[in-house]
């Protein structure tokens, strides 16, 4: 059964930052694509950004570029959500994703075939 457990959500004021994390277990978490998505109340689910297999690739939403980091450490199944210079528009529920991709960093929802439960991100200003 494969599980992605997301931790590291909270409250912060704006400017400050969090580190997301997202726990993989149940798949070969080492050939998979991993995304983060997210979800403001009212809004649709978009694609935040997305890291391939190995780190190589990484794509990233315009609107968090040079602020928003994904990593990945394939010996923990764990990828990472370094989110600096917070604003309120990025608050919202924050998701990871598995895709079997290696090369691919799916953009879409419909690429990826795992999701975690979420996890919320506050920003106040």
């Amino acid at each position: 059964q494969v599980q992605l457990v997301e931790s590291g959500g909270g409250l912060v004021q704006a400017g400050g930052s969090l580190r997301l994390s997202c726990a993989a277990s149940g798949l070969t978490f080492r050939l998979s694509a991993m995304g983060w998505f997210r979800q403001a109340p009212g809004k649709e689910r978009e694609f935040v950004g997305g890291i391939s297999w190995n780190g190589g690739i990484t794509n990233y939403l315009d609107s968090v570029k040079g602020r928003f980091t994904i990593s990945r450490d394939n010996a923990k199944s764990t990828v990472y959500l370094q989110m600096n210079s917070l604003k309120p528009e990025d608050t919202a529920t924050y998701y990871c994703a598995a895709a079997r991709s290696l090369w691919v960093v799916p953009g879409t929802e419909a690429a990826y075939d795992y999701w975690g439960q979420g996890t919320q991100v506050t920003v106040s200003s």
